[in-house]
């Protein structure tokens, strides 16, 4: 079907779904019996945790699209039942996630994780069970590498680290660089090497490249050695909650370089947080697209759940919708199928036309954005 046209009736229908509890069907067990088996869709996300406002934007999303299918009249005239798993942000808990969902539940595909090293060990269990996931937002280039059952719906951290290095460079024409970045995760380290070898090919200096363990709550240590490098921009790959505080002890102690980062500050907290006021981050989505898949799913979005969609929701969302056309496109909830219509993906989203590479990665730009007064404002793009 038309799917603007799909989004704009979705959002007229959409308050008279459910959005609780674990375990969903969105028909009746009478309407089952009239439609036949539903077809089992798995979510994996952190719900709680450090990074529970992400896992629970990507769950909104992803459920965002199971309704609307179900609203439009399933596949195959099937209903769609989501199953979420809470991963609580820890690869041994993701792990067992994915396990359970495969294993107990059946399901025919995963959406998820969240997290890149959440993603890792999920696609550990989906190779291996020859059972389709489609990250949402997992940007490290190692969660599909030499995989065959696993996708995602996200740039990856290679590019949006040559974006924030190009962001640097270009718009905040900075010239020399320092990095704070968080040892422990996948993803914090992948972005900072690659920031540091970009920003460095266009002719900048990294004059501090500095790290911490995870679950740090003080940053004075490692700010105190980047503050007399005088850098003129502190690069901070790291999810919201840490930068939060990372930005706050720098200016606490002087530091007046411009604050940069990824997609782990796209969170409604960071917003609250003065010291952020004028930082950059590079992004997935900006809801002042005027593309008309955008403005209906922003639409839909606010009408169902009351608030504006974040990136994580829109690749909750596009992640759900590349899973279900290609679901539409196998014609059977095989994994198998499945799996070999993922390959041949060629669909717009609402983010960008998606289409794979040889490592089952989208090729699609990054958006600029800036916190000011509180809300993101879109800059621009960067383009692969």
């Amino acid at each position: 079907m038309n799917r603007a046209i799909g989004l704009i009736a979705a959002a007229a229908l959409a308050l008279g779904f459910c959005g609780c509890g674990k375990k969903e069907a969105a028909h009746t067990a009478a309407e089952r019996a009239e439609t036949g088996p539903a077809i089992l869709i798995g979510c994996v996300a952190p719900k709680t945790g450090e990074a529970a406002t992400f896992g629970i934007s990507c769950e909104n999303g992803v459920r965002l699209a199971i309704e609307q299918a179900n609203s439009a009249g399933g596949l195959f005239g099937r209903p769609l039942e989501l199953i979420v798993e809470d991963d609580k942000g820890d690869p041994v808990a993701g792990k067992i996630a994915f396990s359970r969902l495969i294993e107990r539940e059946r399901v025919c595909a995963v959406v998820g994780a969240v997290m890149s090293k959440v993603s890792l060990a999920g696609a550990e269990v989906a190779e291996a069970s020859r059972t389709p996931m489609i990250s949402s937002s997992s940007t490290s280039q190692f969660v599909t590498l030499g995989k065959r059952y696993v996708f995602r719906a996200c740039f990856t951290d290679p590019f949006q680290g040559y974006a924030d290095a190009h962001i640097a460079w270009d718009t905040l024409k900075a010239r020399r660089a320092a990095v704070l970045y968080d040892s422990a995760n996948d993803y914090n380290k992948g972005l900072a090497e690659i920031f540091k070898k970009v920003f460095t090919e266009l002719g900048g200096e990294v004059v501090a490249y500095e790290s911490y363990p995870e679950r740090s709550n003080d940053f004075k240590p490692q700010l105190t050695k980047i503050l007399p490098a005088a850098p003129d921009v502190l690069f901070l790959p790291n999810y919201y909650n840490d930068v939060a505080l990372q930005v706050s002890q720098a200016r606490e102690i002087g530091l007046k370089a411009a604050f940069l980062g990824g997609d782990g500050w796209d969170s409604p907290e960071l917003l609250k947080v003065a010291a952020a006021e004028g930082g950059y981050f590079s992004n997935h989505f900006s809801r002042e697209s005027d593309s008309p898949l955008v403005k209906a799913f922003v639409a839909a979005y606010r009408q169902r759940f009351g608030a504006d969609p974040d990136a994580l929701a829109s690749l909750g969302y596009e992640a759900t919708e590349i899973l279900l056309d290609a679901i539409r496109r196998a014609g059977s909830d095989d994994r198998k199928d499945i799996r070999d219509a993922l390959e041949k993906t060629d669909l717009d989203t609402i983010t960008s036309r998606i289409t794979f590479d040889k490592n089952h990665n989208p090729i699609k730009p990054a958006a600029i954005l800036e916190i000011e007064k509180g809300r993101q404002v879109f800059k621009g793009w960067v383009k692969p």
